[in-house]
């Protein structure tokens, strides 16, 4: 039996492993949107590929990264601690052949259908022939980006059933690679500029998938057509899997309403609402991403185990450290949205007026930043245990209140209305999930983690408003990257500082490990 005291250390390292892997692809995704920013700014050419791209990228989460991953790993795992690596590897093979042939036949009937999709999700877009078109022509390249993706999201599933990380967590950096050199190379030499944005997509998902293969024939799987449909884990993974995507069909259903509700407005708010959500995101794949794929690896070991007390604490450390992250980048938001909007955007073709309007979003989409990553937390536990039902009904739950918040929020806050219905619907979704966990055998102390959310909210707010009431310009004259970045970094270093002493101040545990996590990695062996 695992226990607990060496799980914390294992959970922390492979945090750390996925925290600094996907940080460099946030890093690299940054420039890859400074790219289209500088480039195109927040046009036309933007708000359709922006829709283009969301089309085959929803998808992504029901035969990629989202349903697909959480439903495999659990059964992955399980196979491989009781029956073996080949019987593990045997299982990948039938599902990778059932992913392949799938959804190969959804991209030529997306390819076919493109037409029809984008006049259903961006109809706002009908009244100039041009973009219309130009979207349409975008989301036909990308559609085979969906089967490389979720060949890709296939084979980080069971590298990471193996105790591998770095690499598949990496993997998304390849694909940011692939975008930004691809419209570095092709902007002056294609006759539609746009177009080198979805072709990077596509080299990029080409590069996300080569870049995993190796480390996996390491570990011993060949890839061989396997059609045993009927396999027991094959079937278990399905009932696993169709709740998944009912619940994030559901999501997904929810960002295309918000899609078409933007075309509507003025130009440049899909635009606006996708910098902004990008940058939110930022932390969110650094450490929600990181711990909650962590987790579901973890979670699904000691369920398979029937170690509960591990399956306990590892809910605990995940959620506390998730949140110990996460709350002062909401606040960082929500003081500093302007000059960080600035600092990643504001070149080229980005106006002082896109920075305001995309900071207004990111500053709505900020509280929204802590329900989104508690689900990643949550969630991989429910799945854990096998149990995906709930979280669809929750997730069902949470997209009918997003939508129906839509029309009050947008009357009131214009485009940064649809962030801030997304955000109240995100806080929504982790609450409930957090209430029904004790009722699927999780012991949850409420109290504990209600006073340790409060601190740790306490903290932030009180260090982060402490270092925006006290900001200077540390380059007075800089108004380009080197300045605002200086500028930002002399606030941010001292929100910092204080936010690190205010957690000791308020006896927050989280602080503690991880300081002294740091600390030991720095002192000499």
């Amino acid at each position: 039996r695992l226990s607990t005291t060496s799980h914390k250390g294992s959970l922390f390292r492979s945090a750390g492993v996925v925290s600094l892997a996907t940080a460099l692809s946030r890093v690299s995704g940054l420039v890859r949107e400074q790219v289209m920013a500088y480039f195109f700014g927040a046009s036309m050419a933007t708000d359709a590929f922006v829709t283009a791209f969301r089309i085959p990228n929803l998808l992504r989460d029901l035969f990629a990264e989202g349903a697909l991953s959480s439903s495999f790993v659990p059964v992955f795992k399980e196979k491989m601690v009781k029956e073996g690596e080949q019987e593990a590897f045997d299982l990948g093979n039938t599902v990778m052949t059932a992913i392949i042939l799938m959804v190969t036949v959804v991209v030529i009937l997306g390819i076919i259908a493109t037409p029809l999709i984008v006049y259903l999700t961006a109809n706002g877009f009908t009244a100039d022939k041009e973009k219309f078109d130009l979207t349409v022509d975008m989301t036909r390249m990308m559609w085979v980006f969906l089967l490389l993706v979720a060949v890709a999201a296939l084979v980080m599933g069971m590298l990471n059933s193996f105790g591998k990380f770095g690499v598949p967590a990496f993997s998304s950096t390849m694909f940011n690679i692939g975008g930004v050199v691809t419209v570095l190379v092709l902007y002056h030499l294609i006759s539609v500029p746009a177009y080198a944005l979805a072709i990077g997509v596509v080299i990029g998902g080409l590069g996300q998938l080569a870049v995993q293969l190796p480390s996996l024939w390491k570990l011993g799987y060949r890839f061989q057509i396997r059609l045993n449909f009927a396999d027991e884990a094959f079937r278990k993974m399905l009932r696993l899997i169709t709740p998944m995507v009912i619940g994030l069909s559901a999501s997904r259903i929810n960002i295309l309403v918000s899609t078409l509700l933007a075309s509507f407005l003025a130009e440049g708010a899909i635009s606006y609402l996708n910098y902004s959500f990008r940058l939110m995101h930022f932390p969110l794949g650094i450490f929600a991403v990181a711990l909650g794929t962590v987790t579901l690896t973890k979670a699904s070991e000691f369920v398979a185990r029937q170690d509960m007390e591990g399956l306990a604490a590892t809910f605990l450390e995940a959620f506390n450290l998730n949140m110990l992250f996460i709350i002062p980048s909401a606040m960082f938001f929500i003081f500093f949205a302007r000059d960080f909007v600035g600092l990643a955007y504001r070149y080229g073709e980005f106006s002082q007026g896109d920075t305001a309007n995309t900071a207004a979003a990111l500053i709505h989409y900020s509280y929204g930043l802590i329900g989104f990553a508690g689900v990643l937390v949550i969630v991989p536990i429910y799945y854990a245990l096998t149990d995906s039902k709930l979280p669809m009904k929750v997730s069902v739950l949470a997209v009918l209140l997003n939508i129906l918040l839509y029309w009050p929020l947008v009357k009131w806050l214009d485009f940064a209305g649809l962030a801030a219905a997304t955000s109240v619907a995100g806080l929504l979704n982790a609450g409930l999930l957090l209430a029904y966990l004790p009722s699927r055998g999780v012991p949850v102390p409420f109290t504990r983690l209600g006073m340790d959310f409060l601190r740790m909210t306490l903290a932030s707010t009180l260090a982060f408003g402490a270092a925006s009431w006290l900001r200077f310009d540390l380059w007075p004259a800089g108004h380009g990257l080197l300045g605002r970045f200086v500028n930002l970094l002399g606030p941010l270093m001292v929100a910092g500082v204080l936010y690190v002493l205010l957690c000791y101040l308020f006896h927050i545990r989280e602080i503690r490990i991880v300081m002294h996590k740091l600390l030991r990695r720095q002192s000499p062996t």
